[in-house]
């Protein structure tokens, strides 16, 4: 049986689109059963209509409170029914009533080693304190911030002149690989959360 698929992406949707391409060429063994957004005018939305996959807008700014707005999104997480929910780019932090609701079925990418660099503007933070090797994680999200059990890790070394945006770039290339293939290892239920480690069968 196929495992559903939702992944939830507020910009340009660039790791969306790798997860999109992974499943078309049978590498995920899947489907994407739809594409979650919080905002209705992010570049994600036109690749799901490209790729004939449903779109939930879920507007964050047309609610009055953070509660009102996840209860939205927890809703429509419940309706979707998916096995698996992927944050590609997501730029909300899931608050406990969301993670609480799909232990060990959120999986999550960040642009930097974690546990280093968590929140936002990753690589900013390892240009910043002079790391030599950065990178990319592909976690379960739990109710810390990015700091889930690890499923992959991918290396990037930090050249002497890089800026944040150089080094996101050479970053984001292996995000598209990383990401795929935890996916991948998930649905062919390959995945075991042991405490805080991932063990891959």
């Amino acid at each position: 049986m196929k495992k559903r698929i939702v992944v939830l992406a507020s910009g340009r949707g660039s790791n969306f689109q790798a997860v999109v391409n992974a499943l078309k060429s049978g590498k995920i063994s899947g489907s994407c059963v739809s594409l979650i957004t919080d905002n209705p005018n992010a570049y994600a939305i036109e690749r799901a209509r490209e790729a004939k996959i449903p779109v939930i807008v879920i507007d964050y700014t047309s609610f009055s409170t953070r509660e009102d707005y996840e209860q939205a999104l927890l809703s429509a997480m419940h309706r979707v029914n998916a096995d698996l929910f992927i944050l590609a780019g997501y730029m909300r932090i899931l608050g406990n009533s969301v993670v609480s609701a799909f232990p060990g079925r959120i999986v999550n990418i960040h642009p930097a080693l974690l546990p280093s660099f968590t929140g936002l503007h990753a690589q900013r933070q390892a240009v910043q304190n002079g790391v030599k090797i950065s990178g990319c994680t592909v976690h379960f999200v739990d109710d810390s911030l990015d700091g889930g059990p690890i499923i992959l890790q991918h290396c990037v070394v930090v050249k002497e002149n890089d800026d944040e945006d150089s080094l996101a770039e050479r970053i984001l290339k292996y995000e598209h690989k990383c990401l795929p293939e935890a996916i991948r290892l998930f649905c062919e239920d390959r995945l075991e959360i042991i405490g805080k480690r991932v063990r891959i069968h």
